[in-house]
């Protein structure tokens, strides 16, 4: 019998249906957020909430004594706005998760997961919320409900049998609090094994590495008000527009300061071009403020050559006058600049330009603010870390940044914008796949359990064991792993061979539906929703995107009341399979936060006395970039690289794909089908192509096409793609992911980082003649 006829088979499809709507292309909007953004972001929330649930929320969320956004890890500032300390996605977000649409146990016997397969990732999501937890039995077809202590058990059941608790992989999204995860990590240690892969590296991971590497810490060194006052901002592989919203008010203030701000993208992302302040009579009512003042529209993956040719043209402005790079800041805190300027000199400028597709006026203009500039911030996200060359690309910023002084001082630094909320407080305590001699110490001193001393699997890496049959166990603390990461139709297969898959979430999504042969969904807690114990409310903690840790409450009725937290889950699981033989008490942390919070401060590094400290606005985790302490470096210095040239040997008929969100996305989260900022309404499966090269291979307008990779001899193929002609450099295009996750080859990735290569992906197109 083959594998695909394996009785356990379900007919579910992994990557959904094909079929178009019915498309409609305008203009880009130029303009972002203002009244447009204030109407989209009411209209959202009060269709999921209704009113009387939507205004409370909106208000208590990014506030002192409320909760943290369930969406992008942007920080609060020390005073936020009463009114409105949230953005469109944000309010978007909390409507997705507070939403008044439930599904139950009647729901899953009227669906069966095949024909719930057959629906988009858009109406799968729009469904509702889960309330309360079911099972897919093996050779069933159908969730049925389940109690909470069956489920603990049959978890614990399934971890005993393993052969060794490396088959157990327990993988962990950035939705999760610090206390969620920081239980999550000492439980599959207690258990045994480090396979602990994280949202982390499928995206930032190359980030933490590089930055590592150069300055001792893989944290940005940036504080928001920082900012605020900087002289040159550069955002580079970022659209704060529609993945950072809030960015956008610290932007305005920098430029009304006299800063200048340069956007490094080959798609010019309409939050850059005019933002209006929804907090600001002038937002609401005036022109709004022009924000980049120049965008360079580097061809993808070819920021190396563009910061080489920037640091070659200050490099010759400072042998004429010795004070464009900050030299007593490179001789007394770095190491590597004689061998960064022997390797400069190695390139022809011409030739470097060339390669960046990027005119030199524009550039020279960049050069000239730099020059004279001291306080420089340099911004990125997924369009820097998703390429094989990711942590070169990265290291090669920090260059520019190390050459200028510009790291340790005010209003300078690195700035990694984080995706989701709480990604970055995931690995502060301890969610990471590698092994951490002092966090083994710590761990072994203050839990009383000896963690395992082998490394463990990353997401590449678990793909692979579940795809070769050597895990048999997989655990999902949130997210929606089959569509996060790379080859869909690889990670599907992976996934089918386990034994049981655990998902904890909130809301129904493909991963749930793709599974191994028993599978469980346990819902939880969403961040806006009370957490009541004996009459007391629970409060949690999570970390931003600049080092900041405080306390999180929800406002909200659960949606129902079968729901657990993050942690009583995790506890309850552990408590399962310990019983009464453990030195750790799970049972007595899973009922009081303030036990797990204890055991953070004296196991995770840096955190102090969280429980009264992330009051208010919270406490910064030590950063040895901010204080210019690079001790833990070889030497004790900085290391300035020598980074080589991408090279993608494309072929004549190859093009360079890289996969994009939509406005109404956020990560693997569809909250509608249009995407007002470039254009496009009512449909996902699109391509933006230059006009030249449709024009010289014959395509038009709305023509459909497939998409083909070939990677070692695989040919990988995503169906059914409208072509629309956008602003975007030759041979380059975007298209939407998870739509185009089928095309990303598993085992290729980002150097040193693993992190998939979504953003630089070598594709051929096909013209559909059926259609």
């Amino acid at each position: 019998m083959s594998k695909q006829e394996t009785p356990n088979m379900r007919n579910v499809s992994h990557r959904g249906p094909d079929e178009f709507s019915e498309l409609k292309i305008g203009e880009p909007v130029r303009i972002a957020a203002g009244t447009q953004g204030v109407y989209q972001a009411l209209k959202h929330s009060f269709k999921e909430m209704g009113v009387l649930r939507s205004i409370p929320a909106l208000f208590k969320m990014n506030q002192k004594n409320g909760f943290d956004c369930p969406s992008c890890a942007w920080p609060d500032p020390e005073h936020p706005s009463p009114i409105a300390e949230y953005c469109e996605n944000g309010a978007k977000a909390l409507a997705d998760e507070a939403t008044t649409s439930h599904i139950g146990a009647d729901f899953f016997r009227k669906y069966s997961v095949e024909e719930l397969s057959r629906f988009t990732d858009y109406q799968i999501n729009a469904f509702g919320r889960l309330t309360e937890p079911l099972i897919l039995r093996e050779n069933s077809i159908h969730y049925e409900p389940v109690t909470w202590e069956e489920s603990y058990d049959l978890i614990a059941e399934y971890l005993m049998s393993l052969r060794h608790p490396d088959e157990a992989i327990f993988y962990t999204s950035g939705r999760s609090s610090n206390e969620a995860a920081f239980l999550y990590g000492m439980f599959a240690r207690a258990l045994g094994t480090n396979n602990l892969p994280d949202c982390s590296n499928m995206c930032h991971e190359s980030s933490g590495v590089a930055l590592s590497e150069t300055l001792g810490i893989g944290k940005g060194s940036v504080k928001l008000e920082d900012l605020y006052e900087a002289e040159v901002i550069l955002i580079a592989g970022q659209n704060p527009g529609t993945n950072h919203p809030r960015m956008l008010s610290a932007l305005e203030k920098c430029k009304a300061h006299g800063g200048k701000i340069v956007s490094i993208n080959p798609l010019l992302e309409s939050g850059l071009v005019n933002f209006r302040n929804p907090q600001s009579v002038k937002g609401m009512l005036g022109g709004g403020t022009q924000l980049a003042d120049v965008h360079l529209p580097v061809m993808i993956n070819q920021d190396i050559p563009l910061v080489k040719a920037i640091m070659k043209k200050l490099a010759a402005l400072d042998k004429e006058t010795g004070d464009v790079f900050d030299h007593d800041f490179i001789r007394d805190y770095t190491d590597g600049y004689a061998e960064l300027m022997e390797d400069l000199d190695r390139y022809d400028l011409a030739e470097l330009i060339g390669q960046t597709g990027v005119g030199e006026e524009a550039i020279d203009e960049v050069v000239s603010y730099l020059a004279g500039a001291e306080k420089i911030i340099v911004c990125w996200a997924m369009g820097l870390t998703q390429h094989k060359n990711s942590v070169a690309t990265i290291k090669e910023y920090v260059n520019l940044l190390l050459l200028k002084g510009a790291i340790g001082k005010p209003n300078s630094g690195t700035c990694p914008v984080r995706g989701h909320s709480n990604v970055q407080g995931d690995r502060s305590v301890g969610i990471m796949h590698y092994v951490n001699k002092g966090l083994n110490e710590r761990i072994e001193k203050h839990l009383g359990f000896t963690p395992p001393a082998h490394s463990g699997v990353d997401v590449v890496g678990a793909m692979q064991a579940m795809h070769d049959g050597k895990a048999k166990v997989f655990m999902c603390l949130g997210g929606n792993f089959l569509m996060a990461a790379s080859d869909t139709d690889y990670t599907a297969e992976a996934i089918r061979n386990c034994e049981l898959t655990v998902q904890v979430s909130t809301k129904l999504n493909r991963t749930h539906l793709v599974t191994g042969k028993t599978a469980l969904i346990l819902p939880t807690l969403g961040r806006s929703e009370k957490d009541v114990r004996d009459g007391v409310e629970r409060e949690v903690t999570t970390e931003n995107s600049m080092g900041r840790v405080r306390a999180s409450k929800g406002v909200l009725k659960p949606a129902s009341a079968s729901l657990k937290s993050e942690i009583e889950i995790v506890a309850g699981i552990a408590n399962a399979y310990f019983r009464e033989g453990h030195p750790v008490n799970w049972k007595a942390m899973g009922e009081d936060y303030g036990l797990v919070r204890e055991k953070i401060d004296l196991v995770a590094k840096g955190f102090e006395k969280t429980s009264e400290r992330a009051k208010g606005t919270g406490y910064y985790l030590p950063n040895n970039a901010r204080e210019r302490d690079f001790s833990k470096l070889p030497n004790g210095r900085a290391k300035i690289t020598v980074n080589p040239l991408p090279d993608h040997h494309l072929a004549m008929d190859e093009f360079m794909l890289m996969t994009v969100r939509s406005h109404d996305q956020f990560n693997t989260t569809v909250y509608g089908m249009d995407d007002r900022y470039r254009g496009i309404y009512n449909e996902r499966r699109v391509l933006f192509m230059n006009p030249g090269d449709m024009q010289e291979i014959g395509l038009k307008k709305e023509d459909v096409v497939d998409l083909t990779s070939e990677y070692d001899g695989i040919l990988r193929k995503a169906y059914k793609f409208k072509v629309v002609p956008y602003d975007i450099p030759s041979r380059n295009l975007a298209a939407y992911f998870p739509e185009t996750n089928p095309l990303v080859p598993h085992n290729h990735f980002a150097e040193k980082s693993r992190t998939p290569i979504s953003k630089s992906i070598r594709v051929r197109i096909e013209k559909r003649t059926d259609i």
